[in-house]
């Protein structure tokens, strides 16, 4: 027998959240099998048996927090259930010659994996032969709440009573054998559920729905943001002319020779990477009394995935070619949107991307990644009519672009010139390729 831990997961993490169970008490597993699939603050991970055997128990259900280490449920032998199970039905087969000692024979079977069990209330025929295809956990629940098993309705197949069939028995049952002062608190608990969708006093239905696990992270870190750094934004707008007039003409030979698209995100991120060698403190953090300048090029890409944004990190992006950049940024965000980023792909960045034009943003202040002193947001290409000179006015596919700092460290004149720098380089695609 061995129990089911929550796994390691990674540095500054201590607990996690079960986001849902793929086994279930009397299931048989392999060695590798995953078990449940954990949400943390950043990420999903899976939990795998560490051993074959069967599911003899399930501590902890759906939507609990747990911590690292903890046990939250228990892998027995497979051998040790098929005896188990054989004794059942050899007791059976002895009672099917005999009728009248038939209920004894049953109930006797029902009592051997739980000797400790007390007698149940009901007729001993019917409760034994139900307890009989009680799980383990179901029975131990039973016991704890005061619940006769004969009156509990089994989902499976078979009639075998799992722990879920327990819990969703009813308040009751539980209120009935519960001592006298836990019983209001019951009532109450079996009321929450009811009442979470319950239409409001005036008539209008909505809808409670619980946050997860990384959407109360991201508003916590949002908010922290906010509250810790003297977060300004500055903008400016960039003619994307030059840098769609590359894509038209290089686009189909780019991906035939690379094997990915040419987008807009290499072009930032060289142009970002340029700027930030220009003005240092761009790509810095505070800690405690002092500044870290970091001489390396982590630029974290916010990814829009189904449970909240998330922001892994193009590694050394100083060093990446064109195309290898596209293919990093195309291989993160494809396992953002699949849930299947590893944990430091999300650690470490410098500086941060974020992309609102891909929704049609016209402008917008995005929120710093903490503790990183800046992020860029690019917005929505549009035609605008813009003055060449006193007699000239043509349109041009222009871009606002926003640049959110921390005042703490970077001043504002070391900000305009930084985002001033992005988008020189952007407008002028072979200085962006010199200085990039």
């Amino acid at each position: 027998m061995s129990e089911i831990k929550v796994p390691d997961l990674g540095e500054s993490i201590s607990e996690g959240t079960i986001y849902k169970w793929l086994v279930k008490e009397g299931d048989t597993v392999g060695q590798g099998d995953v078990l449940a699939e954990l949400e943390t603050d950043k990420v999903n991970l899976e939990i795998s048996a560490e051993e074959d055997g069967v599911i003899s128990a399930i501590l902890r259900q759906a939507g609990e927090n747990v911590a690292v280490g903890e046990a939250i449920g228990v892998i027995g032998a497979a051998a040790a259930g098929g005896a188990a199970g054989g004794g059942a039905a050899e007791a059976s087969s002895s009672a099917g010659g005999n009728s009248s000692s038939a209920p004894a024979a049953a109930s006797a079977a029902a009592q051997a994996p739980a000797a400790a069990a007390p007698a149940p209330a009901a007729p001993e025929g019917a409760a034994g032969s139900t307890a009989a295809l009680a799980t383990p956990g179901a029975r131990k629940l039973a016991r704890e709440r005061g619940i006769d098993l004969g009156e509990v309705t089994a989902r499976d197949p078979i009639g075998r009573i799992a722990q879920a069939d327990v819990n969703g028995h009813g308040a009751a049952g539980q209120a009935a054998a519960a001592p006298a002062a836990p019983a209001p608190q019951a009532a109450q608990a079996a009321a929450k559920p009811a009442a979470a969708n319950a239409a409001p006093q005036d008539g209008k239905a909505v809808e409670r729905k619980r946050m997860s696990r990384r959407r109360l992270t991201i508003a916590s870190r949002l908010v922290e943001a906010q509250q810790t750094a003297a977060m300004l934004t500055t903008f400016n707008e960039v003619d994307m002319t030059a840098i769609l007039d590359i894509r038209k003409r290089r686009k189909d030979a780019f991906k035939e020779k690379h094997d990915v698209g040419l987008g807009f995100m290499s072009f930032f991120t060289k142009a970002v990477i340029g700027a930030l060698k220009a003005y240092p403190l761009l790509n810095a953090e505070i800690d405690g009394e002092e500044l870290l300048i970091k001489k390396y090029y982590d630029i974290g890409i916010a990814v829009s995935a189904k449970e909240g944004l998330v922001v892994p990190v193009v590694r050394d992006a100083d060093r990446l070619s064109f195309p290898e950049i596209e293919r990093q940024i195309l291989e993160l965000a494809s396992k953002a949107r699949a849930n299947t980023l590893s944990l430091p792909e999300l650690q470490g960045g410098t500086f941060t991307i974020t992309n609102g034009g891909v929704f049609g943003s016209l402008l917008s202040t995005p929120i710093l990644n903490t503790p990183q002193v800046g992020i860029l947001g690019m917005h929505k290409i549009q035609l605008r009519p813009i003055a060449l000179d006193e007699e000239t006015t043509v349109n041009r596919p222009m871009m606002y672009i926003a640049l959110s700092y921390d005042h703490r460290i970077v001043d504002g004149s070391e900000a305009v010139s930084f985002l001033v720098k992005v988008k020189e380089l952007l407008e002028d695609p072979e200085a962006l390729l010199l200085e990039g």
